[in-house]
């Protein structure tokens, strides 16, 4: 049985988040997290919290080894993005888009 752990309005952009999803896909969740540890992106930092606590409920709530969780799914989606504006030349002002993202990772045991 599949279990999941999602964070909401991480302050990244989704596309910055991509690239180490990617990276993350379908690995064990040990291997998973000793390459998150060593990726040089602060995206990186974000996703180990969710694989981390998506671990932890598969381990307290369905009592499912840790050491033989693997990532099945792991996606990152566009949340709300703020909407800032910087000041210009001549009166003018020019519009910021701050984006955020939802991180969503679900473990499942190794069949």
């Amino acid at each position: 049985m599949a279990v999941q752990a999602t964070a909401k309005n991480i302050t990244i952009s989704s596309k910055k988040l991509k690239w180490v999803v990617n990276q993350v896909r379908g690995r064990p969740v040990g291997e998973a997290l000793s390459l998150l540890r060593f990726s040089p992106t602060p995206a990186a930092q974000e996703v180990a919290k969710v694989v981390k606590s998506a671990a932890a409920n598969a381990e307290n709530n369905l009592l499912m080894d840790p050491d033989s969780l693997v990532v099945k799914e792991i996606y990152a989606n566009e949340a709300p993005t703020m909407k800032r504006f910087m000041p210009r030349a001549r009166g003018r002002a020019g519009r910021v888009n701050k984006r955020s993202s939802h991180i969503t990772v679900v473990v499942d045991q190794e069949a």
